[in-house]
Order: structure tokens, then sequence, then C-alpha cells
């Protein structure tokens, strides 16, 4: 499940982000670092995570900044906060605010990972979504990140799967260019759609799927994409 997974540690703890980088690597998942909320909104803003690992008590304010910030944005991002604060009254401020999770330093690394893979069957639950979507001959694996047509695996692109995970999760929805954008390139990316549209054009081509007839991937003119419901 951890595989490829993409997680943001934001903690201003040089050494922290050290172990973690150590530790989330031999587990498959690929690691980026902030040591500051205005480190973690550029990371955040360049590239979509799977998972964000959150110190509060960061060098330019609180981590439930980001927390909110990620909130009231609409993203269901799991947010796990590593903290030296053990007050009750702050746990419950973190997960009121959207926080998945509340571990207190020091901690174990296997209780992390645990925590880790919780959050992340949560995300795919709270989404809708099987582990599993099918249209047609294509299956999509949302735990092992995986794509078949038929039984050929298709290999892609970070940003090509997560443009068809993300239509996946939705599956029959329509989703608008801006949300798309905003999902996989991040914020700023609103008017990129042309850009959206070559990726969407890879995609297609790798999946055999004819835009003239398509069988998985959808075009509602002038306002986004949809996958087709088995």
């Amino acid at each position: 499940m951890t595989d490829g997974i993409r997680v943001l540690v934001v903690d201003d703890e040089p050494q922290i982000r050290r172990f973690l980088r150590v530790s989330l690597s031999a587990e498959g998942m690929q690691m980026s670092e902030a040591g500051s909320l205005a480190q973690a909104r550029l990371v955040l803003d360049r590239q979509p995570q799977d998972l964000l690992i959150l110190d509060l008590g960061l060098p330019d304010g609180d981590g439930l900044t980001l927390i909110n910030e990620v909130r009231r944005d609409g993203s269901d991002l799991p947010i796990i906060v590593l903290s030296v604060r053990d007050d009750e009254a702050v746990k419950v401020s973190a997960l009121d605010a959207g926080a998945n999770d509340y571990l207190c330093k020091p901690f174990g690394v296997g209780e992390l990972l645990a925590r880790i893979r919780a959050a992340l069957r949560h995300r795919i639950l709270a989404a809708g979504s099987r582990p599993v979507v099918e249209v047609g001959d294509l299956r999509i694996n949302l735990n092992l990140r995986q794509v078949w047509v038929g039984d050929a695996e298709i290999k892609l692109s970070r940003k090509e799967y997560a443009i068809l995970e993300l239509l996946a999760r939705h599956n029959g929805q329509v989703l608008t260019q801006p949300q798309i954008l905003r999902a996989v390139w991040g914020r700023g990316h609103d008017d990129d759609t042309q850009y959206l549209r070559v990726y969407i054009g890879q995609l297609r081509q790798k999946l055999g799927d004819d835009a003239a007839s398509p069988r998985y991937l959808l075009t509602e003119p002038g306002v986004g994409y949809r996958l087709k419901r088995r």
C-alpha cells in the first residue's frame, strides 16, 4: 500500500526529517520535506502529496494553520500530526481542524507506519472508492497504484496516473478542468487547460482509448472529464 506514496514531512528538526527519510524510504515512500509553513506551502503548490506528516510547533506559525488551509481548499489529504505536545486540548483542536491522527514524540517507527497505513485506507474508504475500479477491461488498483488493460499492465507517468486516479476516485462524476489542475498540479494552475489536454491525450494513447469513441475517458466539452462508469 505504501510503495510510491508521496509524503510531505513538515518539521523544523532536521534530525527528525533525516530519521523519517530513512524510515519512509525503506517502505518505498517518496518523501519531501519542509522546515516551516512557508516551505510546506511551496511543496504542496508544486507537487500534490498522498500524505502529510506535520509538526505543530513551527518557526513561522502553528501547524494548525496549515491543517485549516488544506481543509479549506476541500482536500482530503490524510494528515498525521507528529508533535511533542501531549495536552488533550491540543490533540482535540488538531483533530477538530481536520487532522486524521495524532502521534506524540518520541514515537516508534512501527506505530507511525501503522498510522500511515490506516490513514491511507481511510482515504480510499472516505472517497467511496473500491480498492480496484473497473471500467470495461480497464482495471485501476488504487492500493497498488497499478493500471491494467486486459492482461497488459500499463506504465504511466506520475502525472498521468494522478489524473487517472483522481477520475477513478470520482468514478462517473464530471471533474472540471480547474479541479483536476488544482488536484494534480497544485494551486495557481487553474488556467493551464492546454497542458491538461496534452496529458489527457497521452493517457488515452497509453490506454488505447479513442477520443472520438471513448471507452474509458469521457470529455464534457467546455467543462472537464470523467471516467466512464462500468
